[in-house]
Parts: C-alpha cells; sequence; structure tokens
C-alpha cells in the first residue's frame, strides 16, 4: 500500500506522544479484577480496542502498567504475530497495556482516527522492519517505525479521510457486532440442549420443555442413564469423535505434508491455504492467508475442503479448531493441519463444531497433547475426543434450528469482506491526497 503523496509529511514520531506498557504484580490480587482492560497481544485483535480478558483495578493502573486515553493508538512491536501480521487499533475508552505493546496519543494537530488509518496504511512497510528476537518472536524497532513519513493535510482534511474511512470500518464493525449475538443465539440453544439438558430435565419434571414445539419436545427423552461420561439422557451415546466420524462415513486425516507443499509453490492469487495461523474463534481468518496456484490444488486434491469439515492445528494452540462453510470450499488444508471430514451422514456441523469448542473439550484435548516444548496432536488423539452424542433426529432439529443463523453470518462474513477490501483500496489513494471529495463520496456509496 502506500504511493507518492501531494501532503506535506512528518516522521511518525512526530505526529504523536508515544507510551510504553507493562505488567502489574501478578502476585499481588488487588491489582487485578478490576474494570479497566488491560490490553496484551491476545485481546488486541479487533480495530475498535474496548475490552479485555484481563483487567486492571485503579490501584493496578498506576502500577507497573500505564492507562492511555480514549482515542490512544494501540499496536504490538514483540510478538509471534508480527511475523505474519501487524495486529494494531484505536482505543474506544481509556485502557492499560503490556510491554509488548506502544501506544500513540496523536498531538494537536493531528487527528487520532486519521493518524491510525494512516499507520495502517504502512502495514506492508512496517512488516518488512520486523526483526528477530529470542525463539523467533518477532521484534518491531521503534526507531524504525519512528522513522516512518506520514502524510499530515489540514485537519479538514484529515477528518475528511476518517469519516470516509470510518464509515466503512463503523459497518465492519456492526457486522461483527451482529454475527457475534447470531453466534451467542447459536451457543445458547446449543448449550441448553446438550450441555444443560434442559428440555430432558423438564420431561423428567413432567413440565413441557419450554421454547419448543411438541414435535420436537418429542425428540428428548424424559430420563437420564450413568455413562462413563456421567449421567447423560436415555439413548444417547457416550462416545468418540472417531467413532463418530466412522459411523457417519468421514475420516480424520492429517494436512500434507512438507515435502508435499514447499515455500516456493505459493504465489499472490491462487487458492487459498488454511494453516494454523489462520484459524480462531471457530473460523478461518484470510487477513494473511498463503494460496497456491490450481494445479497444485489438483495435486493435493485429497486435502481440498468441503463444508462442514473441521480443521485442526497439529502444533501449538491444538484445541482451536474452523469449522469451514461454503465460502472454504475447494481452499486446501494446509500443512501443519489436521482435518476433520465429518461425513455425509453427520446430521449438524455446527453441533460438532460446539462441542468441540466446549471448554471442558478443548481441555482435554490440551492435555493429551504430545511434545516437551510445544502441544502436539495427531490423528489418535482427535479422534479419541469424548462426545455425547444425541440421536439424529435430535441433531437434525438443531440443525433446522441454527442453520439459518449460520447461513447469515456467512453473508455478513462476506460483505465485511468485501467491506474491507474496499477500505484497504481506498485508503492508499486517500492518503495520497489524489481522490476528490466528490469521488470519496461516492466511493463509499457504492458499498454502503
Amino acid at each position: 500500500m502506500g504511493g507518492e503523496t501531494i501532503w506535506p509529511t512528518r516522521p511518525l514520531k512526530d505526529c504523536a506522544v508515544w507510551y510504553s506498557g507493562g505488567t502489574p504484580n501478578k502476585a499481588t490480587p488487588r491489582y487485578w479484577g478490576g474494570s479497566i482492560p488491560w490490553i496484551s497481544a491476545k485481546s488486541l485483535n479487533d480495530y475498535f480496542v474496548s475490552d479485555s480478558e484481563d483487567r486492571v483495578t485503579e490501584e493496578g493502573a498506576r502500577n507497573g502498567t500505564r492507562l492511555v486515553p480514549k482515542d490512544s493508538i494501540l499496536f504490538i512491536v514483540r510478538g509471534m504475530s508480527l511475523k505474519s501480521e501487524f495486529r494494531m487499533g484505536i482505543a474506544t475508552r481509556p485502557v492499560t497495556f503490556n510491554q509488548d505493546l506502544k501506544a500513540l496519543v496523536a498531538v494537536d494537530d493531528v487527528v487520532p482516527a486519521y493518524l491510525a488509518y494512516a499507520i495502517r496504511s504502512k502495514t506492508t512497510e512496517i512488516l518488512q522492519m520486523v526483526g528477530e528476537a529470542g525463539h523467533g518472536t518477532g521484534v518491531l524497532p521503534t526507531d524504525r517505525i519512528q522513522s516512518l513519513e506520514i502524510p499530515v493535510p489540514s485537519l479538514e482534511e484529515q477528518h475528511a479521510v476518517a469519516a470516509i474511512v470510518g464509515a466503512l470500518d463503523a459497518k465492519i464493525e456492526l457486522n461483527r457486532k451482529m454475527n457475534a449475538t447470531l453466534e451467542a443465539m447459536a451457543r445458547a440453544l446449543f448449550k441448553s440442549w446438550f450441555v444443560d439438558f434442559d428440555p430432558v430435565r423438564a420431561k423428567a419434571e413432567g413440565r413441557a420443555p419450554s421454547g419448543m414445539d411438541a414435535e420436537t419436545a418429542k425428540l428428548f427423552p424424559s430420563e437420564f442413564v450413568d455413562s462413563e461420561l456421567g449421567p447423560i439422557p436415555k439413548g444417547w451415546r457416550a462416545t468418540t469423535l472417531g467413532t463418530e466420524v466412522e459411523r457417519c462415513g468421514g475420516a480424520v486425516q492429517t494436512g500434507p505434508f512438507g515435502s508435499q507443499l514447499h515455500a516456493s509453490d505459493y504465489v499472490p492469487e491462487g487458492v487459498p491455504v488454511v494453516m494454523p495461523k489462520d484459524i480462531g474463534g471457530r473460523r478461518v481468518s484470510t487477513a494473511s492467508i498463503a494460496r497456491v496456484p490450481e494445479h497444485d490444488a489438483l495435486r493435493l486434491s485429497r486435502h481440498r475442503l468441503q463444508p462442514g469439515d473441521v480443521v485442526y492445528s497439529r502444533r501449538g494452540d491444538v484445541e482451536r479448531h474452523a469449522l469451514i462453510g461454503a465460502r472454504e470450499t475447494g481452499w486446501l488444508c494446509g500443512t501443519g493441519c489436521l482435518l476433520v471430514r465429518l461425513g455425509p451422514n453427520w446430521p449438524s456441523p455446527m453441533f460438532a463444531s460446539f462441542a468441540l469448542d466446549r471448554p471442558e473439550t478443548r481441555a482435554w484435548i490440551s492435555q493429551h497433547a504430545i511434545g516437551a516444548t510445544m502441544p502436539n496432536l495427531n490423528t489418535g488423539i482427535l479422534s479419541a475426543v469424548p462426545l455425547v452424542m444425541p440421536s439424529d433426529d435430535v441433531l437434525r432439529a438443531f440443525a433446522a434450528a441454527v442453520d439459518p443463523l449460520q447461513a447469515l453470518v456467512v453473508i455478513r462474513d462476506a460483505e465485511t469482506g468485501l467491506l474491507a477490501k474496499t477500505r484497504d483500496e481506498l485508503l492508499p489513494r486517500l492518503l495520497s491526497g489524489e481522490l476528490p471529495v466528490d469521488a470519496r463520496e461516492r466511493a463509499v456509496e457504492e458499498v454502503a
């Protein structure tokens, strides 16, 4: 990205006040569990930064870390993720942050949102600056990123650019929130039916299950039996992933070996290859996905993905998976991954994905992974994952309820991809000052 600009430029060092973060003493309980987000590499996943799993108290914010105001720009300067992506965002509320991040507070004549977009437009240059510390950790030298030249037009122009790109990002954020709501609805139904067994408990107590019609209620038993996995509804099975995959005509297999796919095979345009780094939140991220030519995909056709497949990482964060949807049809399962093909007779891939994403299941996988320095997963371990399987009729009823929600998620994901592509193509032209105001507005209207 980037290009010549007609506007005056300034080193990034002089566009903002720079702050380093830190970690309050973890052994001091009164520093932790408060209401102030403490941002780290694992929580800097969204452009708009508003929350984190870890939070500090006001006392914690004054001891060992730093509190920065709303509209501060945060980015990672140390971590494995820097090898493939530059994670950054802008705070929508006051936050603290750790030592692997920098925070920038824009100076008076620079609009924070504009500066954030200007930095984002330099992603390619920034990634080229990344060096390497011990254990392969990526490091972004402060002096080098501070030397980046940032176009700094008038405040009016800065506000205009920020408003145009911000409109696209606002729509992307809205889609993300709507998808999160749909995901929460489907997950809540899964928990009610298959974790809390609400319909079975209701019938056992002589009550009609709530929130379902009589035909669906008939599919659920009215009593529990003991099993090796604890009490389960009568007629359901305490089983394993491998057993059920085989029953449904599927298989658990490894991705291509490294000898089948080399670094020289990857090309800018082609068939996407799902790698461990692309797996997160039960989805495939295309932010930095690699691609191979069609002829290589044909050569590795055994590893081409189908809707309903589940892809796992073989190393590292082995408990994470991605459920493959229509968008990823024909893509490749990459080296370093395992492929679970649930089979043509599996009634509900969404059930499988939610079951495999349960904290108990993720913990089981992590505990059974092998490897002294890094967890490793194989087909045998994955096949042995314990599952409680309802009847196929119950699973079909679950699919009928949640598949329409998933379809909406897929539609919004596709729209989000288009919006992000438009934003990324528009941004360098906006920052160069070459795009007239009316052309900017038309570009946004076309995707609004």
